[in-house]
Parts: C-alpha cells; structure tokens; sequence
C-alpha cells in the first residue's frame, strides 16, 4: 500500500476515534435520556390561578419553541414508544416504604397521622418567605459566593437539581435532606416520566427509592444542553418565566445534623469510602481502615460528628471537590438570587406548605403528598449536638451556611454562637 494511501486510512481512522470519543464525553457529561416527556409549550401560570375546566392553556408563542416542536417531535414520538415499552420492576403496595428498624430509629421518621392544617395567612406567609429571599439577594449588605453572578453564568453542571415538569408547567429545585425523595416521587407522578406495567405511576408512594434517585427518571435543566443544544439556554430562560417554581428548604445546622446522621450513622458502602474513610485518617488518626462500612462498624470505627464539622471547615476539603449534594449550600443548590422562586416551602412547616402547593397547582384532586413523612431531627436538638463542638468551629460554620439562614428567614443561633 503505497504512503498516500496509509495516511488517508489514518486520517480517517483518526477522524472516527475523535467522533467517538466526543460522543462518550458527551454521555459522561450530560447523562440525559434524550426523548421528550411531552410537548415543550405547556405553561402553568401562578397567578391569577385558572379554574378547571375553564378554557385551554396557552401555548408558548415563541419561535424558537415553535422550530424545537417541529424539529424533535418525530424523534420524541419514536423515543416515547420505546419508553412505554420499558417495563419496570413490581413494587410494594401503597404505603410505608420498607424500613429496617435501624434506619427508622436513625432517621427518625414518624408514621403517625397528621392533618394539614390550612391557615388564613398562608398566602401572606408565602408573600414574606418571597420578599425576605428577594431583598437579600437584593441587598449589598450580604455577601456570598456566586451572588452577583447572571443566570447564564451558572455552569450547566449546577443545574441539574432543577427538574422540569412541562405537563403542568412546574419546576422543582431538589434540596437532599429536605423531604425530596417524595417531591421527586410527585414530580414523577406529574410528568408521568415513569411507567409501571405499561402505565404511569399514580401514586407516589408506588415508585420504589431506586427508581426516584435515578439520574434517568428526571428531565432537568443540565440535560437542555445535549438536547437542544445552543438553544438551550433561552428555553431555560422561557420556562422559568412561565412556569411555576418552587423548593423546600429547612434549618440549615438541622439539616447537617439529618445529614451526618444518615450517611455516617448507617451502614453506606458509597459514603464510607468516599467519605468516612479519608476524614477518620485526617480528623480521628486512623491509618489501617477496614475495608467496608459493615466492618468498621463491627469494629466501633464510625465518623464523629465533630470529624463532620472539621471536615466542612478544612479549606482542602473544596479544593478537591465541590461539597456532596447533601451538605451543599442551599444557595449553591437552587441559585435563589438568580431564579424568582414563586413557592418556598419549608420542611418545618411541610404538611400545610405541602398541601398548599399542590392546590395552586390545581393538582390537588390527582395526588396527595405523601401523608406522615416527616424527620424528627429537631432544631431543639442543636444544642446537644453542638455541645462538644468548640465555639470557633461553630462560629465559623454559621459563616459558611449563613447565606442559607438569611435568605430563608431562618433566625441565627445565638445560643450556639456564644459563650
């Protein structure tokens, strides 16, 4: 074979190694499941709230969601029969997830019945909550990273808490330790993005935890990219004008406490070795380790709450990668001073701000939250957990969640942060 004839065949073998190796950064990058749940253009309006019945929703009058429609539907058909021929596995019946007696005593939860209790002021309570998190983000008095920053900054990599519901025009940001395993579980509902037997899951309670933490199962903001490519950004743009947003959020010092308490306190293969395992050699001295969780438990070898919060504080600690979704800032999580959330609910208040959402979603009559799902990490508990933490510590971890206090309207631990 002469010499321009081999280095044709290199060139373009070359080329195809390229090709292939864009492809499989792209996968690692975006991870989406590329087909649409439904038509782009359906808007839920807060206010004023429609009345059932009353007249059809308006459709999206922009050309770039027009092009979209037109471009992608024959591919979001074909992709929608072949999600409708997946079957999943079979669940348990309605009602309590599965617990062992271990998690249910770590976590905390209570099964017990509550009543949603609808008061007169919710509508002004969700005025303030609102005004308190926009003067802030308005006010040069409170500093934090990423505040000034525009929403086209955000890397698409920090959107991907954001999921998308276009059946009812609905937008949740996800906050881990904040009852998000069951609004992810209604957000599955809503957008029937999950089928069970050929059919859409109708009640929450029905979709087995593995399914509701895969990646797959949502359409998020971060996944815009790979499907719509330099498009994107202003169909972010358009539904965050027109749909309606809402997160949950809760005491932040409660939160870490929920956290602590349920990746170190159980048995968690993935977060003993990312995690547990590098701050007992840093923080408790401990060179020879076990090779699994269920070991070093046996062994009484666990994380220290105190080993938690050295950890939080180490200014290594971000150097070598963001902090876990489950301890990250609120504020680096949802991006509230760049999003004009239209509902902030929060879990200390979770069953009237639970039921007041979904009735002005007018999706209220299709599902229930589900009842009795609460933590009874309480705030009361601060003090206890906080008692052999040294006062500097504490005082220096208020500063790194206090943007999460002040804008939530989450009064500061005075009790904590002094003598």
């Amino acid at each position: 074979m002469t010499k321009p004839r081999l280095f044709r065949l290199w060139l373009v073998l070359g080329s195809v190694l390229m090709i292939l190796l864009i492809i499989v950064y792209w996968d690692n990058v975006s991870t989406a499941h590329f087909y649409l749940h439904t038509s782009l253009s359906r808007p839920h309006v807060l206010e004023p709230l429609p009345t059932p019945g009353q007249g059809e929703e308006k459709e999206f009058t922009s050309d770039v969601d027009e092009f979209l429609d037109k471009l992608l539907s024959s591919g979001a058909k074909q992709n929608d029969l072949a999600r409708k021929k997946t079957e999943q596995p079979p669940v348990l019946a309605s009602g309590k997830p599965a617990l062992s007696h271990m998690e249910e005593s770590v976590r905390g939860y209570d099964w017990s019945p509550h009543d949603a209790q609808q008061s007169p002021d919710q509508g002004q309570q969700q005025a303030e909550r609102r005004s308190v998190l926009r003067d802030f983000c308005a006010n040069s008095s409170l500093v934090f990273p990423t505040k000034e920053r525009s929403f086209d900054d955000i890397p698409n990599y920090e959107l991907n808490h954001l999921i998308v519901d276009d059946r009812h025009g609905v937008i949740y940001c996800y906050v881990p330790k904040v009852a998000c395993t069951n609004w992810k579980r209604v957000m599955i509902v809503l957008s029937e993005s999950l089928l069970d037997g050929g059919a859409p899951y109708r009640d929450p309670l029905d979709i087995p935890r593995e399914h509701v933490h895969n990646t797959s199962t949502h359409l998020t903001f971060n996944k815009f990219w790979r499907r719509y490519g330099k498009f994107s950004r202003h169909l972010m743009k358009i539904k965050l004008k027109k749909y309606t947003k809402f997160l949950f959020v809760r005491d932040p010092f409660v939160r870490l406490i929920s956290a602590f308490r349920s990746k170190f306190e159980l048995e968690n293969e993935e977060f003993y070795r990312k995690f547990a395992v590098p701050m007992l050699r840093l923080y408790a001295n401990h060179t020879s380790l076990p090779a699994s969780v269920s070991e070093a438990f046996s062994a009484g070898l666990k994380v220290s709450f105190s080993n938690f919060i050295q950890y939080l504080l180490d200014p290594h600690t971000e150097k070598l990668a963001p902090f876990n979704e489950h301890w990250r800032q609120v504020y680096r999580l949802c991006h509230p001073c760049q999003i004009d959330y239209d509902f902030v609910g929060k879990l200390e208040t979770l069953d009237e701000d639970a039921a007041q959402l979904l009735r002005l979603l007018k999706v209220d009559t299709q599902l229930h939250f589900p009842p009795s799902y609460r933590n009874r990490t309480a705030s009361s508990w601060e003090e206890d957990w906080f008692a052999k933490i040294p006062l500097a510590w504490r005082q220096q971890l208020y500063r790194l969640y206090e943007a999460d206090f002040v804008l939530f309207g989450y009064p500061k631990p005075e009790n904590l942060l002094r003598d």
